[in-house]
């Protein structure tokens, strides 16, 4: 089911699709595909929003996705892509032929990802399943009423989840396969991945997508 899945480190994911190569929030990339059919960002902090890492990864015919709010920052790569496309929390849209949902991502507790900043986590419905990559959040009520058959979730904390609260978070969704990200790079330690799995009840399967 994740075979076409790869996490690259931190939140910058990849996924191969029907539609093309998918990156979200790609980060650090050690090379340059330049091979994009989309470009996702959850926010604009600058490990989540890179113009360096999505001129590694954008062809010519890349569509980058990004939240409303961050309309005026993604403009500092509009040189790299065909267009830019803005996005609301909460909505469910269809976007050159790519279905998302957006799911907002936020802090509950902390002061770093405000509510009201509007930023977001996406469900990706490629390839008939439904891939949600949380972006940067707390296990909030709209993370909770996700329905997806695999779920990328930070576990890092300080900044989102920890361990225990993305553990709680997936046990409550139930999806087929959980996979831990944002970790083991500026926030938590490369054993995060580990200590989360032990903490998801079956059926849930944990896969460790992350190589350190």
């Amino acid at each position: 089911m994740t075979e076409n899945i790869v996490v690259f480190g931190h939140n910058s994911v990849g996924i191969k699709s029907e539609l093309g190569m998918i990156y979200v929030d790609p980060f650090k990339m050690k090379e340059s595909p330049l091979d994009a059919s989309f470009i996702l960002v959850t926010h604009e902090h600058y490990d989540h929003f890179s113009p360096e890492d999505i001129e590694k990864v954008a062809g010519k015919d890349t569509t980058l996705i990004v939240p409303e709010s961050m309309k005026a920052k993604a403009q500092e790569a509009s040189k790299l892509v065909k267009k830019i496309i803005t996005v609301k929390p909460g909505e469910s849209c269809d976007l050159d032929g790519l279905s998302i949902e957006t799911v907002p991502a936020y802090n509950v507790d902390k002061k770093f990802h405000p509510k009201s900043n509007e930023w977001i986590g996406y469900i990706l419905k490629t390839d008939g399943r439904r891939i949600y990559i949380a972006g940067d959040t707390d296990a909030t009520p709209e993370a909770r009423a996700v329905q997806c058959d695999v779920a990328l979730v930070p576990v890092g904390g300080t900044y989102t989840m920890d361990i225990q609260q993305a553990a709680a978070l997936v046990n409550e969704i139930k999806p087929a396969v959980a996979i831990p990200v944002h970790y083991g790079c500026i926030v938590g330690e490369a054993s995060d991945g580990e200590a989360f799995a032990k903490l998801v009840k079956e059926p849930v399967k944990v896969e460790l997508k992350i190589r350190f």
